[in-house]
């Protein structure tokens, strides 16, 4: 079984200011044991070619990917060898899935956002091949359980991440996947079932720290909708959850 991480961000992101470089994420997922990592910037798939040497040397396996904005919500796409940066709507995504074999990912899709996919996905169950388990969550809140509870109704697979915008970020939810070690093999074999999650609630201290490392490092305004408050929601007075 490989550890795996599909959903991350680096200093390479065009749109959300992340201080860590992808050769720094490499590192802290070879250092946490990861066998796999996927870079998912927003809009912009990232060219891998130069990093995918020195990630080999780590024992880690590079998976292209886009966290693209289809329609005003965010989608993971994963493994395109091209065309993901003209999918605009999700008529785009079903014409770019008729031609290339790869992954679809509902990420965070109920959370209170207004990125999140929520009713869209839904209207696009067909275009989805697994939902996420997105690793901000506390005992006493958790948006992830409707995504499961959709996941369990349509037959789809649900895979851990950590969305990471902060290195603190990676190891508290990942996926384990049963599969050889390269990104065509990883990807079938969660489109198939064959991926387990790995999770563990946050304290409500972590996921403070989290939250006000990237409020005051400055999460890029493109990602924060409704002036800046997207995402954000006050729970019972016990704090506050937010997704970039």
């Amino acid at each position: 079984m490989l550890k795996v991480e599909l959903h991350t961000h680096t200093a390479d992101d065009p749109v959300d200011r992340v201080p860590h470089t992808t050769l720094e994420l490499i590192d802290r997922a070879a250092a946490l044991g990861y066998d796999a990592l996927a870079i998912t910037l927003h809009e912009q798939q990232l060219d891998l070619g130069r990093f995918a040497p020195y990630a080999a040397d780590r024992g880690l396996v590079l998976i292209p990917g886009v966290e693209r904005t289809i329609e005003g919500r965010h989608v993971l796409l994963l493994n395109f060898q091209s065309g993901t940066e003209d999918v605009r709507t999700f008529r785009d995504l079903a014409r770019l899935r008729s031609r290339q074999r790869a992954l679809v990912i509902a990420p965070h899709p109920f959370f209170p956002g207004s990125v999140c996919l929520r009713d869209d996905l839904e209207r696009h169950a067909n275009l989805f091949d697994a939902v996420e388990r997105n690793a901000m969550f506390t005992r006493g809140v958790d948006f992830n359980r409707r995504a499961e509870r959709w996941a369990a109704r349509h037959g789809k697979p649900v895979v851990g991440n950590c969305d990471v915008h902060r290195l603190r970020q990676l190891g508290s939810t990942y996926s384990l996947v049963d599969a050889p070690r390269n990104a065509d093999a990883i990807c079938e074999a969660i489109a198939e079932g064959r991926v387990r999650v790995e999770s563990r609630p946050l304290a409500w201290t972590e996921a403070a720290g989290v939250m006000s490392a990237m409020w005051f490092g400055g999460i890029g305004a493109g990602s924060m909708e409704d002036g800046g408050n997207a995402g954000r929601i006050d729970v019972d007075d016990q704090g506050v959850l937010e997704m970039p």
